[in-house]
């Protein structure tokens, strides 16, 4: 199975460096690039891409604003922001949107190539700079509301626990094996998790958890 991926970034050095790297690899295939997020989603719809690499910081579109864009044309694309920004706040508004990932772009190139791989089979990609500080600030937001009631009743017990384990950034048969399930198993109960909480990636399911206090359930 080809990768098809899609690089917007202003930066058109950084774009063409990327690119090349990406090329090099037998299961990806970059169907286009783009220096601005109009240009991006432009491309997007027409080639629609498996994955989409996506500076933060751009002119004109902001990438928040692409992603929320994308997200709404394209919610069964992986889109991975790739930036310099180490905001916690960019972090988690980029996860809201609907990232499937946050890169910096200080990765080396072996650790790009995985991440997309990830990414493109689901999982979320965040770099290990970053989870910290995403952790820290939504446990700094003391005053965020408890999910309420009615949400948490939406959730059978079993699907609580899979909330939880995304929330930890778990995998598919990490999840299965911490809960002596099924992988396929594992993928019904998200695909329940997100249409009864109205999200459409798994990061999202954890943004949410970590905000509404449902990240430390246990059975």
């Amino acid at each position: 199975m080809t990768l098809r991926i899609l690089v917007i970034d202003d930066h058109s050095l950084f774009r063409s460096g990327v690119c090349q790297l990406l090329q090099k690899q037998p299961d990806f295939a970059v169907v286009a690039e783009a220096a601005d997020g109009l240009e991006g989603i432009k491309r997007a719809r027409e080639h629609r891409p498996d994955v989409i690499l996506l500076d933060l910081n751009m002119p004109g579109l902001s990438g928040l604003e692409t992603m929320q864009l994308l997200a709404q044309d394209l919610p069964e694309c992986a889109v991975v922001i790739l930036t310099v920004s180490e905001e916690a706040g960019e972090l988690a508004q980029a996860l809201r949107a609907g990232a499937r990932g946050y890169l910096i772009k200080n990765i080396d190139a072996d650790a790009l190539v995985a991440a997309i791989r990830r990414a493109a089979s689901g999982e979320p990609v965040i770099a290990d700079s970053m989870t910290g500080k995403l952790v820290a600030q939504f446990r700094a937001q003391a005053s965020a509301p408890a999910a309420p009631p009615v949400e948490r009743e939406k959730l059978t017990p079993r699907e609580r626990d899979i909330v939880a384990c995304l929330a930890r950034g778990e995998s598919n048969k990490e999840i299965a094996r911490r809960l002596d399930l099924a992988e396929s198993t594992v993928k019904i109960h998200i695909q329940s998790v997100l249409r009864k909480l109205n999200l459409s990636s798994r990061v999202q399911v954890a943004v949410y958890a970590v905000e509404h206090g449902l990240a430390d359930h246990r059975d």
